[in-house]
């Protein structure tokens, strides 16, 4: 299971995050003209530390950049209102374990930030002040929230959609739940089907690093006649693989083809084979598509946030 989550984890924020950036001054000894702002924002911001130099940016407008490529700006209201919760809690979290707890580099957050010229391009000229003032509306209104489990932020996974139900945690997650989520299946790329000639199945898995048990190499020949799902959790996703003899994690595979989820499975196509993928991302925490369907039917952020996150309190940093 905590292959699983480093797995997991490894990509929950490597989607870019977009945002704007204003000049705030040098660092490094120097005098920072943001510092005056230190105190209203609570005393935690991001140092954009980039090759080209470094600015302080406050963390509460630092997120509608992060949010602006984590969720659909098309997304209700609310939904997004929950996506800012998570971003923050997931700096609030990294926070806690560098320095003191009031400032952090971008770098140490693995999140890409953009220029609003990117974002105008992105979005459009003519969309770009309607969309940027909702995902300030979004920070806004819960200014400060974050989640906690025993009083430390908790790690705050997401997706895009499920296969149907959300994924159980480990001991380290235990606040993770499965969920029910019947309405994914009807969000974009929900079923994906991905095609590959034995060489290519091979060649693809003979990339995974060695296991605890050595090299394992596997043959073109051993597609699809040589693979047998070993196991599945309570949600469907791949657990554990054999291939030509040889055991991998569901995530390995998911990653080594590409595939859209960990919930797959695979069957002879044409001369080669093809592997058939529900949902979309690691299936783990709050499913974006069925907080967005939850929004339109009136729920509210924090519930939305209670339903993925069980047995957490929201809290104001």
């Amino acid at each position: 299971m905590r292959r699983h989550f480093l797995w997991a984890a490894l990509t929950v924020f490597l989607v870019p995050y977009v945002g704007t950036l204003g000049w705030t001054g040098a660092v490094h000894g120097e005098e920072l003209r943001y510092e005056h702002q230190k105190g209203a924002a609570g005393g935690i911001r991001i140092l954009l530390d980039r090759t080209s130099g470094a600015y302080y940016m406050d963390m509460e407008e630092y997120l509608p950049g992060v949010i602006a490529r984590q969720m659909p700006i098309e997304y209700e209201l609310e939904a997004l209102k929950a996506q800012a919760v998570i971003a923050r809690t997931y700096i609030c979290r990294q926070l806690e374990s560098f320095g003191d707890g009031t400032e952090i580099p971008e770098s140490a957050l693995d999140m890409d930030y953009m220029e609003a010229d990117q974002l105008k391009r992105l979005w459009g000229t003519s969309s770009f002040p309607g969309y940027y003032q909702k995902l300030e509306q979004a920070v806004r209104e819960t200014s400060g929230v974050i989640m906690t489990y025993e009083g430390k932020a908790i790690d705050p996974m997401f997706c895009r959609a499920s296969a149907g139900m959300t994924r159980a945690g480990d001991f380290a997650h235990p606040y993770l739940q499965p969920v029910d989520c019947p309405l994914d299946v009807e969000a974009e790329g929900f079923q994906q089907f991905s095609s590959f000639t034995g060489e290519e199945g091979a060649r693809a898995v003979n990339g995974i690093p060695e296991g605890g048990a050595g090299p394992r190499q596997v043959k073109a020949e051993d597609f699809p006649a040589g693979v047998q799902i070993i196991s599945r959790d309570g949600a469907g996703y791949v657990e554990q693989i054999q291939i030509g003899g040889f055991l991998f994690g569901g995530e390995e595979i998911q990653y080594a083809l590409g595939l859209s989820s960990a919930c797959f499975s695979m069957e002879a196509y044409g001369e080669g084979f093809r592997a058939v993928s529900k949902g979309i991302g690691h299936g783990y925490g709050l499913s974006q598509h069925t907080a967005n369907e939850k929004a339109k039917e009136g729920w509210r952020a924090e519930d939305i946030l209670g339903y993925f996150y069980k047995n957490i309190a929201l809290i104001s940093e």
